[in-house]
């Protein structure tokens, strides 16, 4: 019989290598300018994008190195060698003073940029923490702190955007208007978001912005954040509205998605099949709270199971975790977890949930486990350890549960990121 924890992974690791820079990203490189190509990235895939974009320009087009400048802004421990373009590891999700210099950094590459050169700006998920500019007013810590509060609020993560696009100077568009004297903007960007909304990947920095100072008010006020009143007021400021269409600074501004969840749900919805699973394909933009997601996938499971059907329930998009407890985690985690106290007394069903990019939840290192595995020797182990899921579930502490029982997926950096990845497959017995 198949190892269905291993073939769990082949399924995940097809939808991770589907949208991994190295695949997606030199068939739309622009050609070079008369004068420099200045790469600005962000986000988890940033390095690794950087140095793609290197290959191309250097190697194969043979541009002069002098012509070639930049600075990609990437997550702690995601950093890969580059030859002109500085790698600036940053604070993700919590911004720290890395982004903070580096956003300014950014800003200031793109305000030099002439009418000769190509501002060459790769984003991907990770890229509103990793670019942080404070609007005027609104200290670093002030921001961290919303930052912190948004995180927590159980919002998603388009609403997390608009409060943030409205506090900041790089983002809604504002990276477009610094860099708007140059020949062309392209941007070139791997979707994390549900629907992919190029104003939501990175915060659109390039991009025009729909949503308004009112429309991050009302956030505030619907997730009842704590916030200081230098936020306040800088939500009130007419200065501080994002950029809108028309504006002059996209006059010359192309947006291009090289990579989309629903491609890389393709490719792993491909490998159940070749698996022989009849699929149930949920879509790559599902959203909410992780714990209820959870408690209706495994409803499909077990209805399958009922009916005798080998089947394999994929899905992507987003989940949410409302924070009530004190514990670690993360969406993935936390969606397994539940499944975990729902199935624990079935046999012939097993789960994979794990972000994409290698990182679900967690404290902002490397080592951060992706997700979670359950399988029959999850359950065993529970049982033999005494472990009540659905404590560990009211503590918000997934990642406790799973390393004692030894089902944490630990990937390290996968240098992408286009959201996350659940898999339930189901062999009736």
């Amino acid at each position: 019989m198949t190892d269905r924890r291993s073939l769990l992974r082949t399924i995940f690791d097809a939808a991770v290598a589907a949208a991994h820079p190295d695949v997606v990203l030199s068939a739309h490189l622009r050609p070079a300018p008369k004068g420099r190509v200045i790469c600005l990235a962000a986000g988890k895939g940033a390095a690794a994008m950087a140095a793609a974009a290197e290959r191309h320009y250097l190697d194969t087009l043979g541009l002069d190195p002098s012509r070639l400048t930049g600075i990609a802004t990437t997550r702690h421990g995601h950093g890969v060698p580059t030859r002109r373009i500085r790698v600036v590891e940053a604070g993700h999700p919590v911004p720290d003073e890395a982004g903070l210099k580096a956003a300014d950094e950014t800003l200031r590459l793109a305000a030099e940029a002439t009418a000769d050169d190509l501002l060459l700006v790769l984003l991907s998920g990770g890229g509103s923490a990793n670019w942080i500019a404070p609007a005027d007013g609104v200290s670093f810590a002030q921001k961290q702190q919303v930052n912190r509060a948004l995180l927590r609020s159980g919002a998603p993560i388009g609403e997390m955007n608009i409060v943030r696009k409205h506090l900041s100077r790089i983002k809604g568009g504002r990276l477009a208007r610094a860099g708007q004297r140059a020949a062309e903007i392209v941007t070139l960007a791997i979707s994390d978001v549900p629907h992919d909304d190029p104003s939501a990947i990175a915060s659109g920095p390039t991009v025009p912005d729909p949503s308004t100072l009112a429309d991050a008010r009302a956030l505030v006020a619907k997730y009842n954040l704590r916030v200081d009143d230098a936020v306040r007021r800088a939500l009130e400021d007419p200065r501080n509205e994002s950029c809108k269409p028309g504006d002059g600074a996209f006059a010359r501004a192309q947006f291009e998605m090289i990579a989309k969840p629903k491609a890389s749900l393709d490719a792993a919805i491909k490998v159940a099949k070749d698996a022989g699973y009849e699929v149930i394909g949920l879509g790559a933009d599902l959203q909410g709270e992780a714990r209820d997601v959870a408690a209706d996938h495994a409803r499909l499971a077990l209805q399958a199971r009922s009916e005798g059907k080998r089947t394999a329930i994929l899905s992507g998009g987003e989940l949410t975790v409302t924070v009530r407890g004190n514990g670690r985690g993360g969406p993935n985690q936390e969606y397994a977890l539940a499944l975990a106290d729902l199935l624990k007394d079935t046999t012939g069903i097993v789960a994979l949930a794990a972000d994409t990019d290698g990182a679900d939840g967690g404290a902002g290192s490397a080592t951060d486990p992706a997700g979670a595995v359950i399988d029959q020797m999850t359950f065993a182990k529970m049982k033999s350890l005494g472990l009540d899921p659905a404590a560990y579930l009211a503590n918000n502490d997934a990642t406790a549960f799973f390393s004692a029982t030894g089902d944490l997926l630990l990937t390290g950096p996968t240098l992408t990121n286009v959201n996350d990845v659940r898999v339930i497959l189901v062999d009736p017995a």
